[in-house]
């Protein structure tokens, strides 16, 4: 049941945390490209569907520590100091994504419906900076996951 749980765990990361970070990172160089011209109708479609997949993945994503919660009982691990840092790590990615990045990427696409309103920059340059965060706090996720004390595949 375990290697079941595990598998089903790494299967929801990588299918649903990779196309948010992917999608995530997309939006502010979509945004820049975006001069507020209504007639570029493809220009906010692109940007509606990466704010989209942002918010059905993240929505899909709480699969992730529900199945780690699982898999961490299965194997007995939940009082690990790695396994809490990497609960904390989850935590601070999730309420980024959630307070900060698509809020914002909402806020954009408000601007951008609007009649001739041209994105501001710093938005873009600020929404990059977040997605950059949101990104590092999985990576360092993923390698506390892999290379964990005591685990078996450790040097």
């Amino acid at each position: 049941m375990t290697k079941l749980l595990l598998s089903l765990h790494v299967l929801a990361s990588v299918l649903a945390v990779g196309p948010v970070a992917v999608a995530a990172s997309m939006f502010p160089k979509a945004l820049r490209g975006f001069h507020g011209d209504p007639d570029d109708r493809e220009a906010l479609a692109t940007l509606r569907t990466l704010h989209r997949i942002c918010r059905v993945y993240a929505a899909i994503g709480a699969a992730v520590p529900v199945l780690g919660f699982a898999t961490a009982s299965s194997l007995g691990v939940l009082g690990s100091g790695w396994l809490i840092t990497s609960i904390l790590l989850t935590a601070a990615a999730a309420a980024t994504l959630a307070l900060l990045i698509l809020p914002a990427q909402d806020r954009a696409l408000e601007a951008a419906d609007a009649r001739g309103a041209a994105p501001d920059r710093r938005v873009a340059t600020r929404l990059a900076m977040l997605t950059g965060v949101f990104n590092l706090l999985w990576a360092t996720v993923t390698v506390l996951m892999i290379i964990r004390p005591g685990s078996t595949t450790a040097a």
